[in-house]
């Protein structure tokens, strides 16, 4: 990734954010219910590799309500982690993030979701490998398709990769939330798994140190 990064994604945000904010969603589904949202919310629905890491990420961003590690994108009906790794499901890790919109807009989830990962690289993160580990974002309406897509051309022609955007963007349809041993897994295992502490704490850190300004304010 080159330094050109940077300054590209600062003064896409300024543009965009230039933009009316995302309208919120005025209902999502989530498994095989609709659910309505509430006033100045919207969700958005992202897959970044490992949701051990991506929830991390995103639950600390003020505006952040919440961050929900699960499963989209798929062909089968309320998959388990363990028919989503054999890769043969179709689904995705992902996130489902509902967000205030007075206090955070789509296009700044996407600035830190182009960010924290690596949208070059097709199906995998790291050494996490497979269809389950692609990049993607499951827009929710016209307007974040729109961004998404402007985004995602922008930072191509920037040159701010060294290589192509492979990130898929396609429409949202079922969210499979994950079992409950995934939730907030960072947060209740980050001083015993070593993969905590190897990969997530790491990848953490340096983000805080670039979106601190973003953050959460904790007493």
């Amino acid at each position: 990734m080159r330094l050109l990064f940077t300054f590209v994604i600062t003064g896409l945000t300024t543009l965009f954010s230039c933009a009316q904010k995302s309208t919120p969603t005025d209902k999502i589904k989530k498994d095989n219910t609709t659910m309505t949202a509430q006033p100045n919310t919207a969700i958005a629905t992202f897959a970044n590799g490992c949701f051990w890491c991506t929830e991390a990420i995103f639950e600390e961003l003020d505006g952040v309500i919440s961050a929900v590690s699960g499963y989209t994108g798929g062909q089968i009906k309320n998959p388990t982690y363990k028919e989503v790794c054999s890769g043969e499901t179709g689904h995705a890790e992902c996130l489902q993030i509902t967000y205030d919109t007075t206090k955070i807009t789509f296009d700044e989830l996407l600035e830190v979701f182009w960010q924290t990962h690596d949208p070059t690289t097709l199906n995998r993160q790291g050494a996490d490998v497979g269809t389950q580990y692609r990049s993607g974002i499951f827009y929710h309406n016209a307007q974040q398709k729109e961004i998404a897509e402007k985004y995602k051309a922008e930072l191509d022609k920037s040159g701010a990769f060294d290589r192509p955007i492979v990130t898929e963007i396609t429409a949202f349809t079922l969210f499979y939330p994950a079992e409950d041993y995934h939730q907030q897994y960072y947060e209740l295992n980050g001083n015993t798994n070593p993969y905590c502490k190897i990969v997530i704490q790491p990848k953490l850190e340096k983000f805080r140190k670039v979106f601190k300004g973003k953050l959460k304010v904790h007493n």
